[in-house]
């Protein structure tokens, strides 16, 4: 049986390890995967780590994959030999079930079968997945392109596409990191107005030539008294894992003005009850999307030129990546490279 290279968490809070396996075969309805390129997300922090509940280890990470489809299993359709996929954070994810109805994603064993938590992800040379887990990776988006799409491009571009907002309107996007620099993007593609907002003067440079058109420092300004100047924002697009910054915006929606929020903070949100009724305002949290989203996503960022910023990594330096992404010093997107 021919082998491979994983790096694997064996425990919860354990150290990434190197190790070789078997090269897994697909059952009915699976298709196994050859991996050119997995980002690495913030969320794989709850694998490395154990806080989501209910995952066997060892477990191999990564839940932003693009590959090409290896082998297929019994009973699959649609999908052949040699094409390119992605693999994302909701593929299968149906909606509709009991479990999904009531938030209960972990018992959810048919709509929520996430790679490197229900299953073993990226971080690896080869993986098992749902045939309906899979998004086609259009020609013309490179592996290492289109990995970090799989999350943090369709989390962003989901949110926005039903924010509510239309061409015109006031967008701001709250964050200038791995999904606030894409973000700033969708938004200026799709048409908004497009303010970045986010800490120091240092971002304004980058955040104007990936589309703002304004940009706010919240050290030194107040966001929600410079976005009610400009007419209030339609969405302020939360992606900074930051709720007193969520917090202090929440002054420059404008009417029916919508707080999406991506970004995940442990710490509640401080919300002002009568401005929040008197402009019909409202806090949405938004996931990433299911396959098909995926695919939209790969579709409208090959035709409008968006583009995650990317640090390439080889698999063995997969534990070095994934420290500098948890310590904000990867600029902005950390992608693990499989050479052929």
């Amino acid at each position: 049986m021919s082998r491979m290279r994983v790096m694997q968490v064996a425990r919860a809070g354990g150290p990434f390890e190197l190790v070789e396996r078997e090269i897994p075969n697909p059952g009915a309805d699976q298709v196994r995967i050859k991996v050119e390129a997995c980002g690495i997300c913030h969320s794989d922090a709850m694998t490395k780590e154990g806080t989501w509940p209910g995952i066997r280890y060892p477990r191999v990470p990564g839940h932003e994959v693009a590959g090409v489809v290896d082998v297929v299993g019994a009973g699959v359709t649609g999908w052949t030999r040699g094409q390119r996929v992605g693999l994302g954070w909701h593929g299968g994810h149906c909606g509709s079930c009991d479990s999904c109805r009531r938030g209960d994603f972990v018992t959810c064993q048919v709509a929520f079968q996430v790679p490197g938590i229900s299953y073993d992800g990226g971080y690896a040379e080869y993986l098992v997945a749902p045939a309906a887990a899979l998004a086609s990776i259009p020609e013309g988006l490179s592996a290492v392109e289109a990995a970090p799409l799989m999350c943090a491009g369709v989390t962003t571009f989901n949110a926005l596409r039903h924010s509510g907002a239309r061409p015109g309107d006031l967008v701001a996007i709250l964050g200038v990191g791995g999904l606030g620099h894409l973000g700033i993007q969708y938004a200026a593609k799709m048409g908004f107005k497009t303010v970045a907002i986010a800490r120091g003067g240092d971002k304004e440079q980058l955040a104007r030539k990936l589309g703002a058109v304004v940009y706010l420092d919240n050290q030194r300004q107040d966001p929600a008294a410079e976005l009610a100047k400009l007419g209030g924002a339609r969405v302020v697009l939360a992606t900074a894992n930051d709720s007193k910054a969520m917090s202090a915006v929440l002054g420059g929606l404008g009417v029916d003005g919508n707080l999406v929020i991506v970004g995940v903070s442990s710490e509640p949100l401080q919300v002002p009850a009568v401005p929040m009724i008197l402009g019909r305002q409202s806090i949405t949290g938004w996931p990433a999307g299911s396959s098909i989203d995926s695919q939209d996503a790969l579709s409208f960022s090959l035709l409008t030129g968006v583009r995650a910023l990317t640090q390439v990594f080889a698999l063995e330096r997969a534990a070095e990546a994934f420290d500098l992404m948890m310590s904000g010093k990867v600029r902005f997107r950390a992608v693990l490279r499989f050479e052929r």
